[in-house]
């Protein structure tokens, strides 16, 4: 046999014996931080002075990545904002930020510090991922020069990125993540000229990665999934909860459920902000999830989840979102409707004024189907169905359709659509469908005092949400979130300064 046969055959058996030491399943950890903030101010503080803060909540991280290793866990993800906040202007975050260079340079900032410019945030990540044999993702800042050639370049000189990382065991920086949908507020940061699709290998599976508000959006967060079919996202965030319907813990726990994957979603922990809810979500409903508003305390929470969810037994079949509702438009449509407000977004309502029934209710090309059985009807409480078809935001507009069975905050039908999360009623049944126009649906469950109802619904191939045995606890909301992304309107921000 000739030496390089001999060579490829080595090879082969060397790629074939690590496939089948991959295991199908891993232990994943997220954290939820309560960050240390920097002092409000308009003037930046010395690069030493950031460091300071930065590694004060570096030290806190460095507890909860130890913990998980010893716990046996592969990855690790930390919050957006982790390390040093959100309270910044461009000028103020500057001695916040390093320079992150693209991970084909394959660095290792632990045991090579001295390779490109000092990078202190980066080595001790790096450091905590190799020291403790787990691959960690964290949230920081870039900074990148440019100058004038560049005709989007912004008047200071340099682009400045919300960064993810991710070093690998080894303390390897493996990937790189500049977010692509900033929020409002985010004017500290420059907005990439294209949308990145950021994915990473591991012995375990799959990963692709994106920044929280990105969520939302076509790009990068469905093209991940659809196209580059990754199994497991990885998902710093810093969430705002919003009830009845945006909570972290829902509408990440449905987006999971609704695109197939597993999410590994960590919070900011901050409850003067409304930030709290993190977990380890699958295809099948959470595996672990947290959501604390009442404590400043930081959570770490641990999961077995598979690797490769497509190929599970349990992994939901294909679903046709519009077949039922569509096949029932001959239920006619409730009188009696009437507008209600949840944030800026105007459903249209119909009350639940009986124990039991069947309902429809309409809003633009969507109409929402309802079929329940209350276990107790409590008279101090009131339900609606309710149905949106439109923009949904104030400055950046995306377009929703959604159908939901909601309780008011009040007997008052004023109060329908304002945050509460708390109820007495339960349900035997209840069956929720939609004459839905896109094939991104994310259904979810939210139960009284903020908790989600894993194995107690199922979404059936035709489009209904659906018990499987009435419901253990009282109901806040069922919701079924649909997103026409070729809908949405362009974004008024994402423009270079």
């Amino acid at each position: 046999m000739l030496p390089s046969q001999t060579l490829l055959l080595a090879v082969v058996f060397a790629i074939t014996a690590l496939q089948a030491l991959a295991s199908d399943t891993f232990l994943a950890a997220v954290y939820e931080h309560s960050v240390i903030l920097p002092d409000d101010t308009l003037e930046p503080v010395s690069p030493d002075d950031a460091l300071a803060l930065m590694n004060r909540n570096m030290d806190v991280l460095e507890g909860a990545i130890k913990e998980a290793a010893q716990k046996g866990a592969h990855i690790i993800v930390t919050p957006e904002d982790g390390i040093y906040g959100w309270r910044f202007t461009r000028e103020t975050i500057y001695p916040y930020l390093e320079d992150i260079p693209d991970p084909a340079v394959n660095w290792i900032p632990c045991t090579d510090s001295t390779r490109f410019a000092s990078a202190p945030v980066q080595e001790r990540l790096s450091c905590m991922a190799r020291n403790n044999s787990i691959y960690v993702v964290a949230n920081i800042g870039n900074k990148k020069p440019c100058n004038s050639s560049d005709p989007s370049c912004p008047s200071d000189g340099r682009y400045q990125y919300n960064t993810n990382v991710v070093f690998d065991a080894e303390g390897k920086l493996v990937a790189r993540y500049h977010k692509y949908n900033l929020f409002r507020t985010e004017t500290q940061f420059n907005y990439p000229k294209e949308p990145e699709t950021v994915t990473f290998e591991t012995p375990f599976g799959k990963f692709g990665i994106f920044t929280c508000f990105d969520i939302l959006f076509h790009e990068p967060a469905v093209v991940l999934v659809n196209k580059l079919q990754v199994d497991n996202v990885i998902f710093p965030t810093a969430w705002m909860n919003v009830l009845p319907f945006l909570t972290a813990i829902e509408f990440h726990s449905a987006w999971a459920m609704g695109m197939g994957v597993n999410l590994l979603s960590a919070n900011t922990h901050n409850i003067d902000f409304a930030m709290t809810g993190d977990g380890l979500f699958t295809p099948e409903g959470p595996a672990a999830y947290h959501y604390n508003s009442r404590t400043e305390e930081g959570r770490l929470l641990l999961a077995e989840l598979r690797s490769h969810p497509r190929l599970s037994p349990t992994f939901p079949p294909a679903v046709n979102w519009s077949l039922y509702a569509t096949s029932i438009e001959k239920f006619p449509r409730e009188k009696g409707t009437f507008p209600g407000a949840v944030r800026r977004d105007i459903f249209t309502f119909s009350e639940l004024r009986h124990k039991a029934g069947n309902y429809t209710v309409c809003q633009g090309d969507l109409c929402c189907h309802l079929m329940y059985q209350m276990s107790n009807n409590s008279k101090a409480e009131v339900y609606v169905l309710g149905a949106f078809d439109g923009l949904h935001g104030s400055l950046i507009k995306y377009h929703w359709q959604i159908c939901t069975l909601l309780k008011c905050r009040s007997t008052d039908l004023n109060t329908c659509g304002q945050q509460g999360e708390t109820a007495q009623t339960k349900f035997e049944i209840f069956s929720l469908s939609g004459t839905f126009g896109t094939n991104y649906v994310f259904p979810e469950v939210l139960y009284s005092g903020v908790e989600l109802a894993p194995g107690e619904f199922e979404v059936l191939h035709d489009g209904r949400l659906k018990s499987k045995h009435g419901t253990s606890k009282p109901l806040v909301t069922a919701t079924l979130f649909g997103r026409i992304y070729e809908k949405d309107l362009p974004h008024p921000l994402r423009t270079s300064p």
